[in-house]
């Protein structure tokens, strides 16, 4: 068997795995996923995804799906451990991005939360959900990563408490699916607490950085014709955890 055929072999496998993650209405769910990957241009619309050529079922088949389907999140966690590239550090960074949702104002659970893209009024702040990703990272010098767990925060949660299940839930399937490769680095972007953080991860076999703040520092005094040029000088805490 040669490399091609073993890396079709892995897809199947994978896919198939992912099929019984995804139940009741699971076929129609693992459509919709082919649906979301080979989509050309952004996904702006979910029902248009029903025209797309890999969701073979009728638009009332796809509403059907997002109501009556379910994902058990434990199994496609695992999943996504179980394949996650060799050779990569146990590195993993850990963000949040929001769905803006404006004009959803029965939306369930919505909330006011950051945006770097989009603002009301002044301020970067949109209505909307946050999810937060937990992602492997590499040494690369590309945009490659391999998520591997996601949550959205609710606005009756509170976001460091749940940054903390979400990693200590990392850890422990970490150590389920035979380690991370050595003791597991988190990176964290501002906006985070070091201090919560490092209370709450205490006693766990892992490490963090945590990115405290950011700054922009003059190269220059004097008079300038217009804004003096500047570099942006960033300050990290780590912190070291062991059972």
């Amino acid at each position: 068997m040669g490399p091609l055929d073993e890396t079709a072999t892995e897809l199947i496998d994978f896919r198939h795995s992912l099929h019984q993650c995804l139940n009741p209405w699971g076929d129609a769910l693992f459509e919709l996923c082919d649906a979301v990957l080979c989509s050309p241009s952004r996904v702006d619309c979910v029902p248009a995804l029903s025209l797309e050529p890999e969701f073979r079922r009728s638009h009332g088949s796809l509403y059907k799906a997002l109501e009556r389907g379910g994902v058990d999140e434990d199994q496609l966690r695992r999943l996504l451990i179980a394949h996650r590239p060799e050779g990569w550090p146990p590195v993993f960074a850990l963000d949040a991005s929001t769905w803006a949702r404006r004009d959803a104002e029965t939306s369930p659970e919505r909330g006011f939360h950051y945006s770097a893209s989009q603002h009301s009024g002044s301020k970067p702040i949109v209505p909307g959900w946050s999810f937060q990703w937990i992602s492997q990272l590499d040494w690369a010098h590309d945009s490659w990563t391999a998520p591997l767990d996601a949550l959205r925060i609710t606005p009756a949660e509170n976001a460091t408490d749940a940054t903390i299940r979400q990693v200590l839930r990392l850890v422990a399937a970490l150590e389920e699916g035979n380690g991370a490769g050595g003791s597991p680095l988190f990176v964290f972007d501002a906006g985070y607490d070091p201090i919560a953080i490092g209370d709450g991860l205490s006693g766990v076999n892992a490490q963090a950085l945590v990115d405290q703040f950011q700054t922009s520092v003059p190269l220059r005094s004097g008079p300038t014709n217009g804004w003096p040029r500047s570099t942006t000088a960033s300050r990290g805490a780590v912190l070291s955890f062991e059972s």
